[in-house]
């Protein structure tokens, strides 16, 4: 075994090539040696904090992180918020009281909003969604998460005013008249003023002593095995893994080289969201009564399907750690396609059939418990583990603007196939269902040949993989040691025999 001299503190050993696993390309390893002079160091670190992230289970998990997991929860009451901001103006289409106020009347005397207005007011808000997300991938980068956070918020507090005082539709476009929208920002806004930044950001930022200050302010302090300085190292690592295998940190850098397959995968993975069927969960209400239900029975209805769908997101937490997200996903829009034909089918029927229209309401309500399971939760795993952690942010941000603008689409079609023919709708009734399926059949296919599983694999890992052009469905089992290259190893400078020892005894316990 030979051994070459960097120029700074670190070793560059010449090792035998390890053909069973993958590795850190040798030149990128060599790259970082020189631009890194205590690399050899952090290397060694990194892979301690690795094995000990490998060896930890969900409740140790808890026990080392109820901070974070506490921040990480009163945050994400973002999505909640955007969900009652969006989803419950759909369903009040369904509501008598909502079309005469600010709806016109049919021939048959009812009053309906236009699918025309349907598709203006809840696409208002994606358009909306997709200015704000290009602008996040900017600010984020400069100004860090936290700060995005609590800017966004105020800014939202403020528009609701033009919300709680709609008298038309037309200010509705701008918004939803509700007060109750203020009952959101407050404390996701507190939240965040003691939350503190994420420490990845300030390892990109080259604020080490302030992502381990952050790290400490996530952990518990009683865990003796919990190391912060290896924990920072393990993050600096990946981090300069990812500079010498992507291009840059900007938009455009997303549809380069390696990056352009993890940017394909989780702009595709959160467009399933839409295509796998689940735009009639927005609009429960309105399928109900396209289904022939009862206005009242039809808004109960969808309060139930909601609260099916709060189960099957607890319950996600259980599936994902036990069967993994490329296997949730998949089975779980095979799943939902198979009730989209039935309850398709269910549309065919009679119309005077009371008992068909109930078991397409049924149907759905287990087809949102299906998509609360797995597409639903999983999707944010997914794409926050797939995208490298250099280019996250913008990553999920257009991500995000694939899905708004699949939801635009999404909508518009919707619309018009739950709206009557004398608002200018299709008229389509449940019978929409046999659409989705087909759209869900599509995405389907391309999870199966397209989607990897991350479950398991540290980000430095996963890099490596999307490096490799490793196939999707061999991510699970492809064997990797992220802490060598094909042929070399860096390692602190020392002896000559005492590293030669050192490796031997490593490469002993057969851990990497």
């Amino acid at each position: 075994m030979a051994f070459q001299r960097s120029r700074h503190n670190s070793v560059v050993a010449s090792i035998d090539p390890d053909f069973q696993k993958l590795h850190v390309p040798d030149d990128a390893l060599r790259r970082i040696s020189v631009v890194n002079p205590d690399f050899g160091r952090l290397n060694e670190d990194s892979r301690d904090a690795t094995l000990s992230e490998k060896e930890m289970g969900l409740l140790q998990a808890v026990r080392l992180y109820p901070k974070a997991v506490l921040y990480s929860m009163l945050i994400s009451t973002a999505l909640v918020m955007e969900g009652f901001d969006t989803i419950l103006l759909a369903n009040f289409f369904g509501l008598q009281k909502f079309n005469e106020k600010f709806g016109s009347q049919n021939p048959d005397g009812k009053y309906e909003i236009s699918a025309a207005w349907k598709s203006g007011l809840t696409n208002g808000v994606n358009v909306g969604e997709i200015i704000g997300l290009f602008a996040t991938g900017f600010v984020q980068d400069n100004f860090g998460y936290r700060k995005t956070v609590m800017g966004a918020l105020i800014m939202l507090t403020c528009t609701i005013f033009i919300n709680f005082f709609a008298v038309n539709i037309k200010m509705l476009l701008v918004g939803i008249p509700f007060a109750l929208q203020w009952m959101w920002p407050l404390p996701i806004f507190v939240a965040c003023i003691f939350a503190p930044e994420s420490p990845w950001w300030l390892v990109r930022h080259g604020r080490i002593d302030d992502a381990k200050a952050s790290l400490l302010r996530l952990t518990s302090r009683g865990d003796s095995t919990f190391d912060a300085d290896k924990t920072v190292a393990m993050m600096q690592h990946t981090n300069q893994i990812e500079i010498q295998l992507s291009s840059g940190t900007q938009y455009w850098d997303c549809f380069k080289g390696v990056d352009l397959r993890r940017t394909e995968i989780v702009m595709v993975t959160w467009l399933i969201q839409i295509l796998c069927g689940s735009t009639f969960m927005g609009y429960s209400t309105v399928f109900f009564q396209a289904a022939g239900l009862g206005s009242s029975d039809a808004f109960n209805l969808s309060i139930g399907l909601f609260g099916f769908g709060g189960v099957g997101t607890l319950l996600s937490w259980i599936a994902m750690q036990r069967v993994g997200r490329r296997t949730l996903y998949l089975w779980g829009s095979v799943t939902m396609f198979l009730l989209l034909i039935i309850i398709g089918s269910c549309g065919a029927a009679p119309n005077n059939n009371n008992a068909i229209k109930w078991a397409t309401g049924s149907l759905l309500i287990v087809f949102t418990f299906v998509y609360d399971l797995t597409v639903g939760p999983v999707c944010y795993s997914l794409v926050a583990e797939l995208s490298s952690t250099r280019l996250k942010a913008k990553s999920i941000v257009l991500a995000r603007i694939c899905y708004n603008i699949g939801m635009i689409v999404a909508q518009i079609i919707t619309n018009y196939q739950l709206t009557s023919k004398a608002q200018g709708g299709w008229n389509w009734g449940a019978k929409s269902a046999f659409f989705w399926a087909g759209t869900n059949f599509v995405v389907t296919v391309w999870q199966y040949f397209r989607l990897p599983e991350p479950k398991g694999r540290s980000y430095g890992e996963l890099a490596i993989l999307f490096e490799r052009g490793i196939p999707a469905r061999k991510f699970r089992d492809t064997l990797i040691d992220i802490f060598r290259g094909d042929t070399v190893e860096v390692r602190e400078s020392e002896s000559d025999s005492n590293l030669a020892e050192k490796i031997q005894a490593d490469r002993g316990k057969g851990i990497f």
